[in-house]
């Protein structure tokens, strides 16, 4: 299915139609054969190459398990992004050469992928490249960047003297009382104003 620089598939048809369903399809535990004849309804010879091609492309792990960039590709808001980062991924090769590939037509294409992979400019293999390359750059955006939610920000409100926020549910008050104790070493003076502090005010 793949050349040993990129990846590519011989019937690239089928990755169009794999990429739209996978974002229609619920996540499986794992991207696996059975689950792309029975959910994806892609069976035969020329589907089974999607399954190798969707991890040279970082959508599967090696265990077929999807990762982080498949959930992203399924999300509408993030989905070109996560496409445009998976074909920076499978086609490296490609973007070493021409960092912006994704822009060039077929001519180019066909020129960086031969440079790339010393394959025979009328080969089947090249052909297979461009295809399948333009297949998954139709998901790409590549002015798009993954949406991060921003953390809610508080309305800015006035503060009292109190330092609760006006409007606020509570209010805060503090107070400082001043003694002038007699001169006298009487203890039970003290006790007893004490007392009537703890009683009155307190």
């Amino acid at each position: 299915m793949a050349d040993k620089q990129v990846p590519y598939m011989a019937a690239y048809g089928n990755i169009t139609k794999a990429l739209e369903k996978v974002k229609a399809a619920q996540v499986p535990s794992r991207f696996s054969q059975d689950f792309l004849e029975t959910k994806l309804g892609l069976s035969g010879g020329s589907a089974r190459p999607v399954i190798p091609f969707l991890k040279r492309t970082g959508f599967l792990g090696p265990d077929g398990a999807p990762t982080e960039l498949y959930r992203r590709f399924r999300n509408d808001a993030q989905s070109g992004a996560a496409a445009a980062e998976a074909l920076r991924i499978g086609y490296a090769p490609l973007f070493e050469i021409n960092e912006y590939i994704h822009d060039a037509g077929d001519t180019q294409l066909k020129g960086v992928v031969v440079q790339a992979t010393g394959a025979e400019p009328t080969s089947s293999t090249v052909g297979a490249i461009i295809g399948s390359f333009n297949a998954l750059k139709a998901f790409a955006d590549f002015q798009a960047s993954p949406e991060a939610e921003a953390p809610p920000v508080d309305e800015p409100s006035e503060v009292g003297p109190s330092g609760s926020a006006a409007g606020g549910s509570g209010i805060n008050l503090g107070y400082t009382i001043n003694l002038n104790l007699p001169a006298t070493s009487d203890i039970a003076v003290f006790d007893a104003i004490f007392k009537s502090l703890r009683e009155h005010l307190l």
